[in-house]
Order: C-alpha cells, then sequence, then structure tokens
C-alpha cells in the first residue's frame, strides 16, 4: 500500500497547489490513500465545511487537523458526520469528533503534542489505548503527530516503533530532512512541511509576521502570496506485515503568481 501524507495546507494558495498538483501525483506514484492535514486550509486558520470538500474533491482521502480545528465554529457539527475529517485523539473525553478513522484498509491517526501548545490529554497513553482495541495481528495504522517540539515527535516515533506503520510531524510548517524507517518497520519523519506560499513566514505573509515579532502588537496576519511549496512524504507499506518499506520526501513547487490570501 502507497500512502501520501500532505503537510499543513495553508489557505486557498494551498488548496489551489494540492488541485492542481495531487491528481498527477496519484498517478504517478499509484497512490491508494492521500492524508492531508487541513487544520489552516480556511483562510490560514481552520477548516470550514467548504474548503474540506474543496480538498475531498481534489482527491484528498482523509483530513487530519491539530490545535485550530475549532478556529471556525462551522465545522463542529460536521466532525462527527460523514466527511472524512478526524481531530486529535487525545482531546478530552466529550469533545465532539473522532481521534482515528479506517479507510482502505488503513487506520488513520491524528495526535496533538503538548510541549509549547498545551495541557491536553497524554498522547503517548492516547495511543495505548488505541492499539490495544484494535486487538492483536498486523494491520496498517499512520498517526500524524501535529506538534511542535520535535523531540515529542521523535519520541512519538521511537515509542510507536514496530506498533503501527508510520508516524509523520505536522504543525511548524517547516519540513525536516530525517525521513526513515526506523528498525521495527516504522516509517518516520519529524515534519512534512506545507502547502504554502515559499516566500512566507510558515505561510503567512512576511511583514504581517515581523511585525508581530518587532512590535508586539496585536494586528491581523494573512496567508502570504506567490509561488507555492508543496511538501509530502510517500510511504510504502507492506499490507501482510503493516511494516512500512520506505518513506520518500516528495516536495514539488507550484508558480501561481500574485493570488488571493484568503
Amino acid at each position: 500500500m502507497r500512502i501520501l501524507a500532505i503537510g499543513d495546507v495553508i489557505g486557498r494558495p494551498g488548496r489551489r497547489a494540492v488541485k492542481s498538483l495531487l491528481p498527477g501525483l496519484r498517478l504517478e506514484y499509484s497512490i491508494d490513500t492521500v492524508v492531508a492535514n487541513a487544520e489552516n486550509a480556511a483562510g490560514g486558520k481552520g477548516l470550514t465545511p467548504d474548503t474540506a470538500r474543496e480538498l475531498l474533491d481534489c482527491g484528498a482521502d482523509v483530513l487530519t487537523s491539530g490545535n485550530h480545528i475549532w478556529d471556525n465554529k462551522e465545522i463542529i457539527p460536521h466532525v462527527d458526520g460523514p466527511l472524512p475529517i478526524i481531530r486529535p485523539l487525545n482531546y478530552p473525553p466529550g469533545v465532539p469528533g473522532r481521534g482515528h478513522l479506517e479507510i482502505n484498509n488503513a487506520v488513520i491517526v491524528n495526535l496533538l503534542g503538548r510541549v509549547f501548545i498545551g495541557p491536553y490529554d497524554c498522547p503517548f497513553r492516547a495511543m495505548d489505548v488505541l492499539l490495544a482495541g484494535l486487538g492483536p495481528g498486523p494491520r496498517i495504522v499512520v498517526v500524524d503527530m501535529h506538534a511542535e517540539a520535535t523531540a515529542e515527535k521523535s519520541a512519538m516515533g521511537w515509542y510507536l516503533d514496530g506498533r503501527v506503520s508510520a508516524v509523520f510531524g505536522t504543525h511548524t510548517h517547516i519540513g525536516t530532512v530525517d525521513a526513515r524507517v526506523l528498525p521495527g518497520g516504522t516509517a518516520y519523519v519529524t515534519d512534512i512541511g506545507m502547502v504554502g506560499p515559499e516566500d512566507s513566514v510558515i505561510g503567512d505573509e512576511k511583514k504581517s509576521i515581523t511585525d508581530r515579532f518587532l512590535k508586539r502588537m496585536p494586528h491581523r496576519i494573512s496567508v502570504g502570496e506567490g509561488d507555492v511549496i508543496f511538501n509530502a512524504v510517500l510511504i510504502d507499506i507492506d499490507e501482510e506485515t503493516g511494516k512500512a518499506r520506505s518513506i520518500a520526501r516528495v516536495d514539488r513547487k507550484v508558480a501561481v503568481g500574485a493570488s488571493s490570501g484568503r
């Protein structure tokens, strides 16, 4: 089985890049399942039903999220519905939505880190409970670890090595070069990166971010403009054992010129 995991999709420029590239990539690499982190897909922060459907219509099979999943309130009634959207598994009990979803014979899981983000439930123990509930026997399980700290992501990769097929990091919007298969057969990368404007600060317009650092005054931050980088990883998994055979970066660039930042 081949799974393409796409980094954080940033606003309209990111959605347009996914629409431009994903159909061709599915054919080029014979991809079975596409997972995309979509928590920044609507105006750079949050997700709406319309932006979710736009990404799904482009060829994404599952949309993962993170700490910004609730930023657009209109998505809340849909996280328990038929749209294949998952929120972090380790949100407290009673929160709407689901933390994992089985599709195309693979279990897709979303976790949220706590370091520098917030006092959520423990993602390590949440995975223990989930895996115990899935029962014995090999199966394909891939995990989107949405976290700020590289150490927390790395620790999760080693903690789950041999127990899941893949752990890939999202949230920082900066791709890392450490993609590898760990000794137990788990594919790992600390952060996939993003699908967003290249000449930006993690997808946002440069001046608005530098002004925030310089002046420490609250003001509106907008999505950047211009050419878009597309960061993803391709994971090849043995369906008999659930172990990863390989993981490789799939990075592209889409020349879109000046585009709307919404």
